[in-house]
């Protein structure tokens, strides 16, 4: 199915901030960088990303969580669920992250994004070893078990067609920079994985300075 269209602006001109990435990485004293958590419904991205965000602001770092319901109540709430909508709807997500990037912020993306290609898109908005694909595995069983929303039973009912996993695909992601296993693990325990894992690609210091 080819993506949607976007319609580009024209003449219009790029205007750049008063103050450089350098200076902002300076004052946060962490680099900035992208965590985008993928996987099932209900496989735990939104509770790690929530456990990610306060460990990461309680050592100082500048963050932004984007989570994928949130943005479908104002962004995003004119997009479906088709794959044309669902690619559209991660094509705003990267941008809105690429923009709190450029302001030198550690930037939780908590979305399905099913496709790998949509996550592609994504990654390449940013600089290469700045984003940091986190697939949050859970078995398709265990996330109907949870279950919180009850989307999985009204999909099973028919009532929500499109849903990712019961009647839409989801590609794992092959190269992911990190792998969270939610039957095994914690969401703490996995969050402090994941700043281990910023520390030693240099997005967050040891001691919390450069």
């Amino acid at each position: 199915m080819p993506p949607r269209a976007v319609k580009v602006s024209t003449h219009v001109i790029r205007e750049e901030s008063a103050l450089s990435l350098e200076a902002r990485v300076e004052r946060n004293a962490h680099n900035p960088a992208v965590i985008w958590l993928t996987g099932l419904p209900s496989a735990g991205k939104s509770t790690i990303g929530r456990k990610l965000e306060s460990a990461l602001f309680a050592l100082g770092c500048q963050t932004a969580l984007l989570d994928g319901d949130n943005l479908r109540h104002g962004l995003c709430k004119d997009l479906g669920f088709s794959d044309k909508d669902r690619t559209e709807n991660i094509r705003r997500v990267g941008e809105v992250a690429r923009l709190f990037f450029d302001h030198g912020a550690i930037v939780i993306c908590t979305f399905i994004s099913p496709s790998r290609d949509q996550r592609n898109q994504a990654r390449n908005l940013v600089p290469a070893g700045h984003f940091f694909e986190i697939f949050v595995r859970c078995s398709l069983k265990t996330c109907m078990q949870r279950d919180p929303k009850g989307h999985y039973k009204k999909a099973i009912e028919g009532k929500i067609p499109e849903f990712t996993g019961i009647s839409a695909p989801y590609e794992e992601p092959l190269n992911p920079e990190f792998v969270a296993d939610t039957e095994k693990q914690k969401a703490d325990e996995i969050a402090q994985a994941i700043i281990y894992k910023l520390r030693d690609k240099g997005i967050v210091a040891e001691h919390g300075y450069f």
